[in-house]
């Protein structure tokens, strides 16, 4: 089992809606395997573009293209909570000229739909765990629970009081609440909204009173005092907020929930074509601004190994699994 902690120890700007070429200037970086790429390489985004994925896609997309020295076509293929542009990957050509990067609804869906056009575990190999982005727990003002203890003590006094809200059925910040509920053997009520921007307005309007919202989406909200933080679903504090306390340490020993990014390739690509990916992006998540940029957003930039991804893939997907099953999540 992987965790958090542990893969972020080895450790962009959205365009316009469709599919974009970036940037092609050469540069140096691990030895290509010969006559590969010969052309234009195609990344797939399985959500629109704007989101958390688009936006770290391209910036991997950005830099790969700069030391590959071949356009990277950043493909949006949204729908079915990402199951789309995945299963157009998975049957694609095993030539390294078709990439998915995708999130953590990569390894939920099929725990939470009856067909799934894909498995996320046979039907791709792994390059490489970009980076980790954690939630914050957040309130309304109107709240007053100002402490993960004390909002498991309302919850409990008051079964079903305590709402919060999600950019969709089967989204990160919807199981965050999921799994929460679990561990804390509280009823709360998830309101779903369709996608991040009606969910922050949602919340910001009183509508549900709590959200596990991305850290990177946090911080004029809580800098306003529209929205009040409870507590970090990492493992660990984030640098960016370093007072506030991780949900595992405020009670709930052993709680982890993050949404992830990461690139795939379609199982059974040339070994040296996926190794050779893997190193030119665990090379770019180690530069300096790349890093610095990120963590000041609330993110945690990794650049793992494939042997890495691959164990974070396999643990995630059992672990949501047990967390919906006992939950009864599903799809609205």
């Amino acid at each position: 089992m992987t965790s958090f902690a542990s893969i972020a120890r080895h450790a962009a700007s959205a365009a316009a809606a469709g599919a974009i070429i970036v940037g092609t200037a050469a540069a140096q970086g691990p030895a290509a395997p010969t006559a590969y790429p010969t052309g234009p390489i195609r990344m797939v985004v399985p959500f629109p573009a704007g989101g958390g994925v688009d936006s770290m896609g391209r910036i991997v997309a950005q830099r790969l293209a700069e030391v590959l020295g071949r356009p990277m076509v950043v493909d949006n293929r949204g729908g079915a909570n990402g199951m789309i542009g995945s299963e157009i990957v998975a049957k694609s050509p095993k030539d390294g000229y078709t990439l998915l990067f995708n999130g953590a609804n990569f390894v939920t869906t099929p725990s939470l739909y009856a067909r799934v056009g894909y498995d996320p575990i046979r039907d791709f190999d792994p390059i490489s765990l970009v980076s980790l982005a954690p939630n914050i727990l957040v309130a309304h003002p109107s709240l007053p629970a100002k402490s993960v203890p004390e909002l498991i003590a309302l919850a409990r006094a008051r079964p079903g009081l305590v709402t919060f809200a999600g950019s969709g059925s089967g989204s990160t910040p919807h199981l965050a609440g999921e799994l929460f509920k679990v561990m804390a053997k509280v009823d709360m009520v998830h309101v779903p909204y369709r996608g991040s921007g009606p969910a922050m307005v949602g919340l910001l309007a009183g509508e549900a009173i709590t959200m596990f919202l991305p850290a990177i989406n946090a911080g004029p909200h809580l800098k306003s005092g529209r929205l009040r933080a409870i507590a970090v679903t990492s493992a660990k504090r984030l640098p960016a907020y370093p007072q506030l306390p991780t949900i595992a340490e405020s009670g709930l020993r052993g709680y982890e929930s993050s949404q992830w990014y990461g690139a795939l390739a379609p199982a059974g690509t040339p070994a040296e074509i996926v190794n050779l990916l893997n190193g030119h992006i665990m090379k770019i998540m180690q530069g300096a601004e790349l890093q610095k940029r990120l963590i000041d957003e609330g993110t945690v930039p990794v650049g793992s190994t494939r042997e890495q991804f691959a164990a974070h893939i396999g643990s995630e997907t059992e672990k949501w699994a047990r967390i919906i099953k006992a939950s009864s999540a599903r799809v609205d």
